[in-house]
């Protein structure tokens, strides 16, 4: 009798060969390549799960959580026990916005991660996108405290802290990130938030020109240092980065409020009012907008609509809207 196999003992060798030139590449931060490889892998050996889960991870880390997440899904089906799949399959899962799934895969997992400095910083992650942040920075506390060069769970923890306006404990943070990476992009864009807050224009501007050095087109610090500069009188330069952070994150309240902004300073009343209501369109908090939106109409003197947007800003905690209305509506 012929005894036919579905994958020969040379397939799996060449397929052990193409995982671990796969592993080179990813290492090496060569995705493409790494991806090809472990496509390869596969082919030759169609059940190698440890290939759809480091496949998996390439795919997160070239920003296709969804690819990801599918695959990944292939590598537990294969290997119910490969816990790790699941801890990767929580990341892309959170970065899709499905929490629940998120949930249970740490749950799944619980037990055997209890000493992973990573559990706990997706773990964190999925609590702070709960909005949940005690238990988060609980969880960051632990991830730091397993893995003391944890520079992500750093980061995240000063963005919890941010959040909270304690902004001294988010400063220590992002600083002690900057100490294990002086490049970390997040931990030089919240400084320069920071500094912005604090009116420190040199400061700000510094940071945000470091993340820009590396990466011209990050739309976050364009928009960032686009705000420092109408607040500093270079306001054509400004809308210059802000327009162009638009153009790389089209949904972005911030840049829509300070393009607004930009109108505003211009005398350009119905430009300004468009961008405001574009930032209020995208549903997501922006410090000041609705005290910036009743603004526009205060000045042009109708006070019914200046209070009705002020009186909108008020229940979302505004604290400009909250102050003008005090102020100006009875």
């Amino acid at each position: 009798m012929l005894i036919l196999s579905s994958c020969s003992g040379q397939d799996k060798k060449d397929a052990a060969d193409f995982f671990l030139k796969g592993n080179r590449a990813l290492n090496q931060k060569n995705y493409a390549e790494a991806l090809r490889l472990y496509d390869e892998a596969i082919a030759k050996n169609a059940d190698f799960s440890d290939a759809y889960l480091n496949k998996g991870i390439t795919l997160l880390k070239m920003g296709r959580p969804a690819d990801a997440h599918e695959i990944l899904t292939e590598a537990i089906k294969i290997d119910p026990t490969l816990t790790q799949a699941n801890l990767v399959r929580a990341e892309s899962g959170l970065d899709l916005g499905r929490l629940r799934e998120a949930k249970q895969d740490l749950q799944q997992i619980e037990k055997d991660y209890k000493d992973s400095s990573r559990f706990f910083l997706v773990r964190g992650n999925l609590l702070g996108a709960e909005g949940n942040a005690s238990l988060a920075l609980a969880d960051y506390d632990r991830s730091i405290q397993l893995q003391k060069l944890n520079v992500e769970a750093y980061v995240n923890r000063g963005a919890i802290y941010y959040g909270l306006k304690n902004w001294k404990s988010a400063k220590e943070d992002f600083e002690n990130a900057l100490a294990l990476n002086p490049a970390q992009p997040e931990a030089l864009n919240n400084l320069g938030l920071i500094a912005t807050k604090e009116q420190d224009w040199k400061s700000a501007l510094s940071y945000f020109d470091k993340v820009l050095s590396a990466a011209p087109d990050d739309p976050y610090s364009l928009n960032n240092k686009g705000y420092v500069l109408l607040q500093t009188g270079s306001v054509e330069q400004a809308k210059n980065l802000i327009e162009k952070s638009l153009d790389k994150l089209p949904k972005n309240g911030y840049a829509f409020r300070n393009l607004g902004i930009y109108y505003q300073k211009a005398g350009r009343p119905e430009k300004a009012t468009e961008a405001f209501s574009k930032a209020m369109d995208i549903a997501e908090p922006v410090d000041m907008l609705y005290g910036l939106a009743g603004q526009v109409y205060f000045q042009q003197k109708n006070i019914a609509e200046a209070c009705k947007i002020w009186k909108q800003g008020i229940m979302l905690n505004d604290s400009l809207a909250i102050a003008e209305a005090a102020k100006n509506c009875r």
